[in-house]
């Protein structure tokens, strides 16, 4: 496993390498100037040219992608344009309040999902399996902004139930009394379409031989499905998690603005209705190498799963 894990960490540095240059040419070159952002409606030339001075974007090209390299992997993006505030304070001090709320949603709902889709994989071809793959169809089309507003008025206003908005410092009034909401609404969200992917996995590997072996040999159902199935379709089950974790921030946006939730999400849609080019340079770099370290993280994952994956 260490040469193959080895293997993946050089085949990571030129995919961020490629990130990392992608990101410096939209917002020096494609993103315009900046020095003309922070100099106001009316600059003066002298005060535009001190701002370049400052960012140091008067200097030559490689020059300013060196820089950037060493903003990256020394977490330091200097000074927020609105706030003036450390670029690195701000994305420590966001992170909390998104990892607060995405990281029960992610464990409920793959647990949840899983579950109901084993249970309705397990009932195949019932009145049971088409009921709940008729109210998954539903959910699905449903708009996000929907179950927002629903759910904020009747468990919000109308039953009073949670808090409609707020937060606090304090982690464990925000997991009991702020957070619980807005995890309930990502959870019902996202759990519809992932339960019928994940019906679709295990029903295929119902279809498959060994399953058949395994009935021939005297074991119950009950068996099959929790030490055959379920075991073999992790794999794709651990797939499907790892590529949607990085899509699970970007759904936070939405969380984060209607309940106030002082997150990365909310502080992206800030950062872009302010144009702090700092601030979202910090966070596409860096949820892109969250991206790679998941996908890393998984295919390690694929060994524990089942044993018969080889790194090769």
């Amino acid at each position: 496993m260490g040469a193959y894990l080895a293997r993946r960490a050089w085949q990571i540095i030129p995919t961020l390498a490629g990130v990392i240059l992608l990101v410096f040419i939209l917002f020096n070159w494609v993103g315009g100037d900046p020095a003309l952002v922070l100099a106001g409606k009316v600059p003066d030339p002298a005060q535009i040219e001190n701002i370049r001075r400052q960012l140091g974007v008067d200097q030559p090209w490689w020059i300013q992608l060196w820089i950037f390299v060493q903003q990256v992997f020394t977490f330091d993006f200097g000074r927020s344009w609105s706030t003036n505030q450390l670029v690195s304070e701000v994305l420590l001090t966001r992170i909390g309040p998104t990892l607060t709320v995405m990281v029960p949603i992610l464990v409920l709902e793959t647990l949840l999902a899983v579950t109901l889709a084993l249970l309705v994989a397990y009932l195949r071809g019932s009145l049971t399996d088409r009921a709940v793959m008729f109210l998954t169809t539903v959910a699905m089309s449903i708009s996000f902004l929907v179950y927002i507003i629903v759910f904020q008025w009747l468990l919000g206003f109308k039953l009073a139930w949670f808090p409609v908005q707020g937060w606090s410092d304090d982690l464990w009034t925000n997991l009991t009394r702020y957070a619980p909401l807005p995890v309930l609404l990502g959870v019902l969200v996202s759990v519809a379409p992932s339960l019928r992917l994940y019906r679709s996995f295990f029903l295929d590997e119902i279809g498959q031989d060994y399953v058949r072996t395994a009935r021939a040999k005297g074991l119950t159902e009950n068996r099959v499905m929790l030490r055959h199935v379920l075991r073999n379709a992790m794999i794709p089950i651990l797939t499907y998690v790892g590529i949607g974790l990085p899509g699970l921030f970007v759904g936070s946006f939405l969380l984060e603005i209607f309940f106030s939730i002082p997150g990365l999400g909310r502080e992206v849609i800030e950062s872009v209705n302010r144009s702090d080019f700092p601030v979202i340079k910090a966070i596409t770099v860096y949820l892109a190498m969250l991206t790679m370290l998941v996908n890393l993280l998984v295919d390690v994952l694929y060994r524990v799963a089942d044993p018969r994956v080889s790194f090769k």
